[in-house]
């Protein structure tokens, strides 16, 4: 077998693994922060979750597949080692870039309802108080 195909059945086995495994936790414990950023909506959080993890999947799957071509071939073990490293390295920069947007825009959806539920007042109004002369 071909060492260029070798570093390609590495490449994918290791890259889908990683995929699977960050979805998962992911998931698991992102449950959790979407049950708050949807004010305890369960069935929504896991609606939510669920489509997040497909979209998560599609595209770092995709990319993975595009980025599997290489114009290089690879002629020994250290050049499997260096193409498994550069491509290994690039899938795990998107995967956390990933984490971090769904992160950051979850965050900003769960302020502004923390916010909103601030200028709420806990109970209505029962009336005015008329000033007090002295004050």
């Amino acid at each position: 077998m071909d060492r260029t195909v070798i570093a390609y059945v590495i490449y994918l086995v290791v890259s889908i693994g990683l995929t699977i495994w960050v979805a998962r936790t992911l998931s698991r414990n992102g449950r959790i922060f979407l049950a708050d950023v949807l004010q305890g909506n369960e069935k929504l959080a896991d609606a939510v979750n669920h489509l997040l993890v497909v979209g998560f999947y599609l595209v770092n799957l995709g990319f993975v597949a595009l980025y599997l071509s290489d114009d290089d071939t690879v002629v020994d073990t250290r050049g499997i080692f260096e193409a498994l490293s550069t491509k290994l390295g690039v899938v795990l920069l998107v995967l956390g870039v990933m984490h971090l947007a769904n992160v950051y825009v979850l965050n900003k959806i769960r302020r502004r309802g923390v916010m909103e539920r601030e200028q709420l007042p806990p109970i209505a109004p029962q009336g005015w108080a008329a000033p007090t002369a002295g004050a």
